[in-house]
């Protein structure tokens, strides 16, 4: 999907509806921060919000997808260009679960090995701790970019009112998780839950 091409079609049709940021972001219990990240390409509407923005913009899931306006001669054929790439994009975010994974189990054996040879093998103290920074400095970028790639690949679901959303990094790296939930503040009811955690559909 060109998320650059749907987000300036997105803000075209909102300003020909004569909405702002923040009444589009009032109907569809988001913040107008939400909006502008759509508009900017910087991600796209969940798929419980995409329905509900069609209808106020007055659009179609399948030109929402598009990022145009579609004649109605073309409408099969990108509908099923749409869906291929829906297919593809999932596809995608399940690569992108597992290797997550796979880094954040590299980084948690690689750190442990450093400060193993530190503790037991190194005698000199200004080499001990040069290996125990580095192995510090290992574990963080590692989980970092794992964290990443995890936070991408989906979206969180509040157990409260249902709302699908993608937290900000601060609140993805400082909530409180297990392996398939997340301690975090719904945008849309403000209550905090585990919220569980599923792939982009």
């Amino acid at each position: 999907m060109d998320q650059i091409k749907i987000g300036q079609f997105i803000a075209k049709m909102r300003k020909e509806q004569s909405l702002t940021q923040q009444q589009l972001a009032d109907q569809l219990h988001v913040s107008n921060k939400t909006i502008s990240k759509w508009e900017c390409g910087h991600g796209l509407p969940e798929i419980t919000l995409m329905l509900p923005l069609c209808d106020i913009l007055n659009i179609n899931i399948n030109e929402l997808l598009s990022g145009e306006r579609i004649k109605s001669e073309e409408y099969q054929k990108k509908a099923e260009k749409n869906i291929l790439n829906l297919i593809k994009e999932k596809e995608e975010n399940k690569k992108k679960i597992i290797i997550s994974f796979i880094i954040a189990l590299i980084t948690i054996i690689a750190a442990i090995s450093f400060i193993w040879i530190a503790l037991q093998y190194i005698q000199s103290i200004p080499i001990k701790i040069m290996l125990l920074l580095f192995s510090l400095f290992i574990t963080i970028i590692g989980l970092s970019a794992s964290c990443i790639l995890d936070r991408e690949a989906g979206v969180y679901e509040c157990r409260h009112c249902g709302h699908a959303f993608t937290p900000d990094l601060k609140s993805y790296l400082f909530g409180a998780h297990t392996l398939t939930k997340r301690y975090l503040k719904c945008p849309n009811c403000g209550k905090s839950s585990y919220c569980r955690h599923r792939l982009h559909q």
